[in-house]
């Protein structure tokens, strides 16, 4: 439960770092985010002794796939949340992080043929009307809600669908990205316009520190993930968009309409029902096994 905690909590405090990084851009931000990760998985194989591991993912074709679509999945979702803190969309970010859960089960019907349950049903409904709501009252899509919940929702299908440790798969999907990145720094520094070295110590050791602060809570994620219940990190979850709207509120000044009001708390309303489902579901599944063990040891 601390582990799992401290990592949405990590998570939730995001959007109070990325803004410390000014005066390089929100891509060269996302560069650096992939390039000093690496260096900390590099760091974590050889700690962890999972250099073998590693080298067996590289050569297995079957694996290599869903990890090269993973990698650029990750990478719309680091670009869009990074670009979102740094440029007055605190609040639509978080959204993005409370419709997560609702696009998962969606790519579940969709990609996996699953069939919803019906306070499944409602629950999709009142997020689907909500983001109809948010676009009529922010006079077009919310972008980057839409972006940061579809491609979190479509990383967690991909690393399912690998099922790999984290250390072993972040760092190959990060080994993949790596050489675009550094040729992006490359051009920028060609250019001029590098920030990373000329803006002063500590904008560098900031820069330098996106690697830990990607790395640490995902590792933190994985140490939960692998001793708590799926509700328990469901519940969890919420911790991050919730710290995120309050500070789009308080620290960061956005404004909330009466529309935009409406919009949260049906997503809210949503979620609340989403996870009662879950909960419901859950319990009535424990109790099944339970009686058909007790039936199984009277016999």
């Amino acid at each position: 439960m601390i582990y799992g905690t401290a990592a949405y909590l990590c998570w939730g405090f995001f959007p109070l770092y990325w803004p410390l990084l000014e005066p390089a851009s929100p891509y060269e931000v996302l560069a650096h985010r992939i390039v000093w990760t690496l260096v900390f998985c590099v760091g974590l194989l050889t700690i962890t002794h999972k250099w073998a591991a590693y080298r067996s993912i590289l050569g297995q074709r079957r694996l290599m796939m869903p990890l090269a679509l993973a990698s650029v999945v990750i990478t719309l979702n680091w670009g869009g949340f990074i670009y979102g803190v740094t440029n007055g969309h605190v609040i639509e970010t978080s959204l993005g992080y409370f419709i997560n859960p609702l696009m998962t089960v969606l790519l579940g019907v969709f990609l996996l043929g699953e069939n919803l349950r019906r306070l499944q049903w409602v629950a999709v409904g009142l997020g689907i009307l909500a983001v109809v709501v948010l676009t009529v009252d922010y006079g077009r899509p919310p972008w980057i809600a839409l972006l940061l919940a579809t491609s979190f929702a479509t990383y967690g299908f991909l690393k399912k669908r690998a099922n790999l440790g984290t250390i072993e798969a972040l760092s190959v999907e990060t080994t993949i990205l790596t050489p675009f990145a550094i040729a992006y720094l490359v051009f920028l520094a060609m250019t001029g316009t590098l920030a990373f070295g000329h803006e002063g110590t500590l904008n560098t050791l900031l820069l330098m520190g996106t690697g830990v602060v990607t790395g640490i809570p995902l590792l933190m994620f994985g140490a939960a993930a692998t001793r708590l219940t799926l509700t328990t990190i469901g519940i969890l979850q919420y911790l991050g968009p919730i710290l995120q709207f309050i500070f789009g509120l308080t620290i960061f000044g956005e404004e909330m309409g009466a529309a935009r009001w409406v919009g949260f708390v049906m997503v809210w309303s949503a979620l609340v029902i989403f996870t009662y489902d879950a909960i419901s579901t859950r319990r009535r599944a424990k109790r099944t096994v339970d009686e058909c063990a007790a039936e199984s040891t009277a016999i």
